[in-house]
């Protein structure tokens, strides 16, 4: 057997295809849809995120700007700059870019967003109403997940799937919205014993764990679908996940490259957010001129 790719490039640019005439006719009503990135520190992957973030946006007319502040600024000074967006009518999308400095508290970074313009999904409002099937914004990696295994047709329906960590970014978001699609969800992640007896058993298996390598061909199901969320540079610079691809795609039956897999779609769920967010308000300033001439 050898696993079939799922191309998440591919699938990334059908996606922002979708999203350029929706962005286009926003701008028919005056709204030029925007997001804006504030970035602390000088993480140099970080960098490259943000630059990916950026050319996406400019490519379906999504205008941005990126706010660069220093290592050394205080928490208050990003929740004070966080405020200036929040209050700015034209930004539609705010996102920070992680990881920040050391000695920051990313859930009080993220609590000062406004939930309606949390387009990276991780503000506990969005996050909270994930639980209820009801979020505005659903965090871009899981959801990009998601769109990979529609695209596919995985039926996930009654399937058993196991996702490997349990970060409130990947793991924690992605085991509610595969509930959400009625599949029986294992999570796994450091603590778990035996972890081999759970992925082997899984018919969609989700690796978000950090660790390059953590899973090989003899962890995983034959046929199985293994999607790659793990992102790690290797000594010599090169990006690896956190499947050992080689032995996994002699047994898998759907297997995620990395790169070329997760990452261009999470990209693509952040771009489809944003224009969700300016859609969102134009149809606000539509409901209010409706209002306002109502009560002339």
């Amino acid at each position: 057997m050898s696993a079939r790719i799922l191309d998440g490039k591919a699938l990334g640019q059908r996606v922002l295809a979708t999203l350029a005439p929706r962005v286009a006719r926003l701008s028919t009503e005056g709204i030029l849809t925007c997001l804006s990135i504030v970035r602390v520190g000088d993480d140099p992957a970080s960098k490259i995120y943000v630059r990916g973030k950026m050319r996406a946006g400019e490519q379906i007319g999504v205008s941005g700007s990126v706010i660069e502040l220093p290592a050394s600024t205080t928490s208050k000074e990003v929740c004070e700059q966080l405020a200036q967006l929040n209050a700015d009518p034209a930004v539609h999308g705010i996102l920070v870019q992680l990881p920040l400095p050391e000695g920051f508290d990313p859930h009080a970074i993220a609590a000062q967003i406004d939930p309606g313009k949390d387009v990276d999904g991780f503000h506990a409002v969005n996050l909270g109403r994930l639980v209820q099937g009801a979020a505005l914004f659903r965090p871009c990696t899981p959801a990009g997940v998601l769109r990979l295994l529609d695209d596919a047709s995985v039926e996930l329906r009654g399937k058993h799937c196991v996702v490997v960590g349990r970060s409130e970014t990947v793991g924690k978001p992605m085991a509610l919205m595969l509930i959400e699609r009625d599949a029986t969800v294992t999570v796994c992640h450091s603590k778990t014993r035996g972890l081999p007896a759970y992925t082997r058993d899984a018919d969609v298996l989700v690796v978000a764990a950090g660790r390059p390598g953590l899973i090989d061909g003899e962890m995983v199901k034959a046929g199985a679908v293994v999607i790659d969320v793990g992102v790690n540079r290797t000594v010599d610079g090169r990006l690896v996940g956190d499947v050992d691809a080689l032995s996994v795609a002699a047994r898998a039956g759907w297997l995620s490259p990395v790169p070329g897999g997760v990452g261009p779609m999470t990209v693509a769920m952040l771009m489809e957010n944003t224009v969700h967010a300016a859609e969102l308000r134009c149809l606000r300033s539509g409901q209010e001129q409706s209002s306002n001439a109502g009560s002339a």
